[in-house]
């Protein structure tokens, strides 16, 4: 199944897997913030607003696949970058700022992606799948993330928050990983012999 050269069934997966990385990573994002100040949040989202201005500005040249591959790419390895950067150094006010500073980054993205993703699938069935693996994702991924906590305190004795999400980030990494997996092989679909 194709939708102008993007292969239905490894990115319907890579929206399952971003997804569920989204619902893993939601409670943890709150601990890691936690040194910030509420004037960075108020700045975040001043600058956050400015660069979907931007963005938006270039939709004219930037709503293609070439550029929504490059895009999607980038916001991935984004994320993977502070997954691996959270886990190298782990709490402090810097580390906060890294983690807010690029989820941020990654937001500015956020409709562009929606609306190229719409342009590329066109069918509304498809969508329905998308939307739907999406939600899926974003809930087996608060479950996982519930059930981990849990048997972090329950098995391991493990109660601490911050001790809870650093480790969890071992499963952020392992979920971006298969993400960009899924990302990579719904824009260079296995052509089939024969």
């Amino acid at each position: 199944m194709q939708a102008r050269n993007l292969a239905l069934r490894p990115f319907i997966w890579y929206k399952f897997y971003n997804a569920l990385f989204t619902g893993i990573s939601v409670g943890s994002i709150f601990i890691i913030y936690a040194p910030l100040q509420p004037y960075v949040y108020s700045l975040g989202g001043i600058l956050l607003a400015l660069a979907m201005l931007v963005i938006a500005r270039f939709y004219s040249r930037i709503l293609n696949r070439t550029w929504f591959w490059r895009i999607s790419l980038a916001v991935e390895v984004v994320m993977l970058l502070l997954v691996i950067y959270f886990l190298l150094f782990s709490y402090s006010y810097v580390s906060a700022l890294f983690v807010y500073a690029g989820y941020q980054l990654t937001f500015a993205f956020g409709s562009y992606l929606v609306r190229a993703e719409t342009i590329l699938i066109e069918k509304a069935k498809a969508l329905t799948y998308l939307d739907v693996y999406k939600q899926a994702g974003y809930l087996a991924g608060m479950l996982v993330s519930f059930l981990f906590y849990q048997t972090l305190e329950y098995t391991a004795g493990i109660d601490e928050s911050q001790a809870q999400v650093y480790l969890v980030h071992y499963v952020l990494l392992l979920a971006e990983i298969v993400v960009i997996y899924y990302l990579y092989r719904a824009f260079h679909p296995v052509k089939r012999r024969g």
